[in-house]
């Protein structure tokens, strides 16, 4: 029953809403179909499902690995520090960063050396396994822990807020910035909608909550390939 009300809610959603020019990737442009919910129909869509952590191993997914240009040295988290920098950093030989400056929205603070980021996973590398991907492939548990494609996958934040977050949902763990609580909460969901992935009943419990506490956002994704 709560299956086929889904189903229900997701024709009736993707009906409404016009389907949106894709949005530009972080280094290439790909081809995709880019939807955009209200962050209520995001949460109704998500499938639930009890979450099981067996067998997790965070070696179970790859990363960092060679990034989107194999060739120049810099992996997946450099290429998110380059991308992300408010002030562009120097580029030393082996993708060494020298210098820049960064803006941590988690927490709302400045970070102006490289190594005092963390690049954060918006749904944790555990959290996805518990909601799905133990079932995936290798390769694809690779691309999701490397996924340059959707900018809201992969934030540079400082240290602190990321250990601080660690591998909790939105039930356990918010921003510290109060501020940014929608957005943290849209941007949880696109990645969640983006790769398939399930949310458990505590989860759906707090994640419809903030949606009511957001009425205006939006949720933008594109399925991954």
């Amino acid at each position: 029953m709560i299956k086929n009300l889904r189903r229900a809610a997701l024709a009736a959603a993707l009906v409404a809403l016009p389907l949106l020019a894709p949005t530009p990737a972080r280094a290439h442009d790909r081809a995709a179909e880019t939807y955009t919910l209200p962050i209520a129909a995001a949460v109704e869509i998500l499938p639930l499902a009890a979450e099981a952590r067996s067998g997790y191993q965070r070696t179970s997914f790859k990363h960092w690995n060679a990034g989107q240009n194999p060739t120049d040295g810099c992996n997946t988290r450099a290429e998110v520090l380059l991308s992300e920098a408010i002030d562009p950093p120097e580029v030393l030989p082996g993708c060494k960063l020298s210098g820049g400056r960064w803006w941590s929205y988690y927490d709302a603070k400045w970070v102006t050396t490289a190594s005092a980021l963390d690049v954060d996973h918006m749904v944790p590398l555990a959290e996805a396994w518990d909601s799905g991907a133990s079932q995936w492939t290798a390769q694809r548990r690779e691309a999701y822990a490397n996924d340059l494609d959707a900018r809201t996958s992969l934030v540079a934040v400082s240290a602190a807020s990321n250990r601080s977050k660690a591998d909790q949902d939105p039930a356990e763990w918010l921003p510290p910035a109060v501020d940014v609580t929608c957005r943290y909460t849209s941007e949880w969901l696109a990645t969640k909608l983006r790769w398939e992935l399930t949310i458990d009943a505590v989860e759906l419990e707090a994640l419809t909550q903030l949606a009511e506490a957001c009425p205006g956002t939006t949720v933008t994704y594109d399925p991954a390939p």
